[in-house]
């Protein structure tokens, strides 16, 4: 089963160059997913009162061109996969073509990107990952196609190119208590951005250690030929997230 989700790109959501900012994107992805499961029965409502919330652990987007402001974007989304204490869900991006009398633009809706993103469920009170997708209410709800994006491994950054401070604040906190999944992509973004702008961009991110209130972190990051690698630690060395933009030019 797809499910799809518009959306018009806001002001307050683009960059100077006029293009819908990574972490923005992101936030978009994150809600999709949310409002998916809150419709099929899953959701945060039902999961917070038993003590249990979703957690975004791994997240690859490929996007063939980044949305401007008062641009419709479509957000089609299924469940590949509910295995091994993860559930696995996709997406494809569209957005939405304003002339359909021009005779090389006849569809409606332009694929601009895909998503496939990797959820685990959290014991709230443990802060430990637990395996609930046995339970009845997820019954029935896997679509089972998936898209093609392989798993990029994250490697240690043994030299970085820089190190930017960020100190988790209150407006870096969500609902769980902890940092939200897309201040992560922000301060990483904020400490270095590649020039990604007319190429085909990937963004792979994984999560590994929840960040607190107060606490102190790095953004290490190495430049690359083809983009940037990104390691959040904290003062005791642990690292947070991983991230890596990569850049490539778009196929004709």
């Amino acid at each position: 089963m797809k499910y799809n989700y518009e959306y018009t790109i806001k002001y307050q959501e683009v960059d100077g160059k006029k293009r819908l900012r990574l972490f923005n994107l992101e936030n978009y992805l994150l809600e999709v997913a949310g409002t998916v499961a809150d419709d099929l029965g899953f959701g945060i409502q039902v999961l917070h009162p038993r003590g249990l919330t979703w957690i975004l652990t791994r997240l690859s987007v490929e996007m063939y061109e980044l949305p401007k402001p008062c641009e419709r974007v479509r957000f089609e989304t299924w469940i590949e996969s509910n295995a091994h204490m993860l559930s696995t869900r996709d997406f494809r991006i569209y957005k939405h073509n304003p002339d359909l009398s021009l005779k090389e633009k006849e569809v409606e809706w332009i694929l601009i990107g895909q998503c496939k993103s990797v959820w685990a469920v959290l014991d709230l009170e443990k802060r430990e990952i637990v395996n609930a997708l046995d339970d009845p209410i997820f019954e029935g709800c896997v679509d089972g196609e998936v898209i093609d994006l392989p798993r990029v491994r994250m490697t240690t950054i043994p030299e970085p190119t820089g190190i930017a401070p960020h100190k988790i604040v209150y407006s870096d906190i969500d609902y769980n208590g902890h940092c939200n999944s897309c201040k992560y992509l922000q301060a990483m973004t904020d400490a270095y951005l590649p020039d990604y702008y007319d190429k085909k961009v990937r963004l792979d991110i994984s999560y590994s250690k929840e960040a607190m209130l107060g606490e102190q972190m790095n953004t290490h990051y190495l430049v690359t030929d083809d983009g940037v690698q990104y390691q959040m630690k904290n003062e005791a060395g642990e690292t947070s997230c991983s991230a890596k933009i990569t850049m490539s030019e778009l196929e004709n």
